[in-house]
């Protein structure tokens, strides 16, 4: 489009709107270019492939990372990840929404790294008002070193659903209701890292980095954040008088993905703070009280 604009006779303020609303209907071609900025880490995080592909780098010295150029508030986002592969022990590839702010919002993917042969593990959880507390972990039924894997949140005001390859996780609804703080009114930013958290990632910390590995590299691509809600000088690009609301902004579970759901957290799930007695010796939070 820029090549297009530049050789004909556009007015300048034209092209300025242009490239507004290009950046509000969201991410229709997954260009990293165009929807990320490099935050941390220097040449250790490299777009590649004319944009189609981002990878982060981890060495002794530093890891790296990037956020969208977008926030969002409301959406179902979409990423295509390949994580560290061999001995990833140490290592924690951060994949989350969140906000500004003491009182953030965040909404979490972490991977953390395992020594070789060992499954990674997928950690989760939900902050609200910069409370969190809200974890639950799960081991994947494949190797997410070996492809890449599509890893999605949807966002909506009555819940949080965690999505692998489609199937869901974990879903977290809003409980106001009960006293529950749910994120929904402070926009956030898609962001990811791959750091050195050898301090506790894996086996409580009791496994280190084995930095003869290094560099440890995880890869994305083909983002998608088409169905969500640009925020934009302080509005949202999904309020205006003819918005017709999506289908996500409603999305709840259908039976078959209840199903799914529950498969997932009977055969897979390894740590729910909902059953951790020791851990909430006053009683559980009121949220796991709730069917």
């Amino acid at each position: 489009m820029a090549s297009f604009l530049a050789s004909s006779r556009v007015p300048m303020s034209v092209v300025l709107v242009l490239f507004t609303l290009a950046s509000l209907m969201g991410s229709s071609l997954g260009n990293f270019y165009q929807d990320f900025d490099i935050v941390w880490g220097d040449w250790r995080a490299m777009i590649l492939n004319d944009g189609e592909l981002l990878n982060l780098n981890l060495d002794q010295a530093s890891g790296s990372g990037f956020e969208s150029k977008n926030e969002y508030l409301f959406g179902k986002i979409d990423m295509q990840l390949k994580l560290v592969p061999g001995n990833s022990a140490g290592t924690v590839t951060a994949y989350y929404l969140q906000s500004k702010g003491s009182a953030w919002d965040e909404i979490d993917f972490e991977f953390l790294g395992n020594l070789s042969g060992d499954p990674y593990i997928l950690h989760t959880n939900v902050y609200s008002q910069g409370k969190g507390d809200k974890e639950q972990q799960f081991y994947l039924w494949f190797d997410p070193t070996a492809d890449f894997h599509t890893y999605s949140i949807l966002w909506n005001p009555q819940r949080i659903i965690f999505f692998v390859d489609g199937t869901p996780i974990r879903e977290f609804k809003n409980m106001e209701s009960i006293g529950v703080p749910f994120p929904k009114y402070q926009p956030m930013r898609l962001y990811s890292t791959l750091w050195n958290a050898d301090n506790w990632a894996t086996r409580g910390g009791l496994v280190k980095t084995d930095w003869s590995q290094a560099p440890f590299t995880a890869s994305y691509t083909n983002f998608n954040a088409n169905n969500s809600c640009v925020w934009f000088n302080g509005s949202s690009s999904c309020d205006t008088n003819n918005f017709s609301p999506p289908s996500w902004l409603s999305e709840d579970l259908d039976s078959a993905n209840l199903d799914k759901l529950q498969w997932v957290q009977t055969n897979n799930m390894i740590y729910n703070y909902c059953t951790d007695a020791k851990r909430f010796p006053q009683g559980f939070p009121p949220e796991c009280n709730m069917s």
